[in-house]
């Protein structure tokens, strides 16, 4: 395990089981939020969000937090292992809901409210990327270690190296 992704829906906890990859494997952790977003909340543009992307997989060793469908097969040809939270909806909002107002080191602001497009986005999410994902992950099996948890409590027993 030296290229590691970690998906799934927001408020799944990616971050959380990340930085407990990064504390027990000594990886390097890369947060897709923290290249996307600006502390303005407005967005870089994907063409420089792309170029920062490409560096880090060029490195040899990374845990890559994140979902962002659209580079998915991207990081799925370099990762040498996937870790994929697919949780149900509830605990999903209730990841988000449990974040509010608390300073976070993959986000480079504090979310002050659930807004309601993020609440749909993230209600939508089995419906509309989990389909693509699940593809994606059988596509390139081959050559790769995916996991996949259910429960927080799967990942919480998960141990690293």
């Amino acid at each position: 395990m030296e290229r590691i992704l970690v998906i799934g829906s927001p408020g799944a906890g990616k971050s959380t089981f990340s930085r407990r990859l990064r504390e027990g494997a000594g990886l390097p952790l890369y947060y897709l939020d923290m290249l996307w977003h600006r502390p303005d909340r407005t967005t870089v543009e994907m063409e420089v969000f792309d170029r920062e992307l490409r560096k880090i997989l060029e490195k040899d060793r990374w845990i890559i937090d994140g979902n962002y469908i659209r580079t998915l097969e991207m990081r799925l040809k370099a990762c040498d292992t996937v870790f994929f939270l697919d949780y149900p909806l509830e605990v999903c909002l209730e990841g988000v809901r449990s974040r509010i107002g608390k300073p976070r080191e993959d986000m480079p602001w504090v979310e002050r409210e659930f807004d309601e497009e993020f609440r749909q986005w993230i209600t939508d999410f089995s419906r509309d990327q989990r389909p693509e994902i699940c593809r994606l992950l059988e596509q390139y099996r081959e050559g790769r270690k995916i996991v996949v948890f259910h429960s927080r409590e799967e990942a919480g027993h998960y141990r690293i190296g």
